[in-house]
């Protein structure tokens, strides 16, 4: 089908999902998920492909993001059995009152209809999509990358096989086939068929869907991560928090891309820093992380001279921008300059300082000794999430049901008229 074509059924779809109960799209949420596991030997086959192809296109960690095993088609399939367990968002009663003239006034949520998502090549956002989406009352338009299009494909075709062995129509979920830029622009541009538009991937992607975009829009995704280590942290759990925020899995928006050092402590903490980022990680086999150092920092252990470009880039790598800074002040300057409000974190035992950078750094999620990993949708405790929603309009942070929801009133009366 031409994206044209597609559109054109989505609209179609939505004005017949309208009348589908709760039940139902838990029993099609399940049945979605039983064909996923039943079709993941054709989902592996057609990954493999997509992988073969990617090779030398796309770095080692983008390879692992694009990768498919049992085990992750198992996760998909449970993340989607996870959004089957939360309360249904569509009906709600959000406010109820008696207004002028004894008017019953009802703020009842609703879908708000065709949500096109324009993402890159990770093949869960596929199916956490499609099942945010069916739950929320909402017929969804998915178009992936070109790296992980035939593994994308496989993905919504046994969700589809799923919807239509419960007697649901499977133009609910739609993957559109053409991966070129003309087929984001169609999406981009589609205003009377695309109720939402959600960008999912890197910086250049959502500031073109931002620019171009004549639907509705929200802005997710890119996260220039930072944290900062105070004078007074507890040092051997900062090296933890910032191993994990930085190496678990690079190539996702809520890991650390920047690390800010009070100066107090620098010298103390920077070796071992580096010790567990780079030179325990060779000794393991693993790759080193590559630590792009301020000048002050380059004075105690060594590494990549930093440029200013590395404050402002998302790496999805294993590269770590480090500076040393004053106090909690100048790392909230900092983060002020050069953040894209996804998730900082401070790493302290002063609750004055914790509370100075919870209050003065404007970014979606903040943590106070924790990694900022925890920024996801599953972890909040959202069943999946469709994305990391970076600014402040409509949606915040990681998107779940709720958010996929809007509202309408409902006036019931007996006769009365506006005088």
């Amino acid at each position: 089908m031409t994206t044209k074509e597609i559109l054109l059924s989505a609209k179609e779809a939505k004005t017949a999902f309208a009348s589908i109960t709760a039940e139902q799209k838990n029993e099609a949420l399940a049945a979605m998920a039983d064909a996923l596991e039943q079709e993941a030997e054709e989902i592996l086959t057609q990954n493999r492909l997509d992988l073969e192809a990617a090779k030398g296109t796309v770095s080692d960690v983008m390879l692992d993001r694009l990768m498919l095993t049992m085990d992750r088609i198992r996760g998909m399939a449970d993340g989607i059995r996870d959004v089957i367990q939360l309360p249904d968002p569509v009906g709600r009663i959000l406010t109820e009152r008696t207004i002028t003239d004894g008017l019953n006034l009802k703020k009842v949520s609703v879908p708000l209809g065709v949500v096109a998502i324009i993402y890159e090549s990770r093949p869960n956002v596929t199916s956490d999509a499609a099942a945010l989406c069916l739950k929320s009352g909402n017929v969804c338009i998915l178009r992936g990358g070109k790296e992980a299009y035939r593994t994308s494909k496989s993905v919504v075709n046994a969700m589809r096989k799923g919807l239509r062995s419960v007697g649901l129509l499977e133009e609910l979920i739609n993957i559109v086939d053409d991966t070129t830029r003309a087929s984001a622009q169609e999406l981009m541009q589609a205003r009377g068929y695309v109720d939402l538009l959600i960008p999912r991937g890197g910086a250049g992607l959502i500031r073109a869907c931002v620019e171009n975009a004549t639907v509705p829009c929200i802005e997710t995704g890119t996260g220039i991560c930072s944290i900062y280590v105070d004078s007074s942290a507890d040092l051997p759990k900062a090296l933890k928090i910032i191993n994990n925020a930085k190496t678990q899995r690079p190539s996702v928006c809520n890991a650390e891309e920047t690390l800010l050092v009070n100066e107090q402590i620098a010298a103390a903490f920077l070796p071992d820093l580096k010790q567990l980022l780079v030179d325990q990680r060779i000794a393991e086999g693993n790759p080193p992380v590559e630590l792009r150092l301020c000048e002050k920092a380059l004075a105690i252990i060594p590494g990549t001279p930093a440029v200013s470009q590395d404050f402002d880039t998302e790496f999805l790598d294993y590269i770590l921008a480090v500076k040393i800074v004053k106090d909690v002040r100048e790392a909230v300057e900092h983060i002020a300059r050069h953040s894209t409000h996804h998730s900082e974190a401070i790493l302290t035992q002063d609750m004055n300082a914790a509370d100075y950078f919870t209050t003065h750094v404007d970014s979606a999620a903040l943590y106070v000794n924790a990694s900022t990993r925890f920024t996801d949708g599953g972890m909040f405790g959202l069943g999946c999430e469709m994305g990391i929603s970076t600014q402040k309009l409509h949606a915040r942070g990681p998107m779940g049901l709720e958010e996929l929801t809007s509202y309408k009133y409902i006036v019931t009366g007996d006769g009365q008229i506006r005088s």
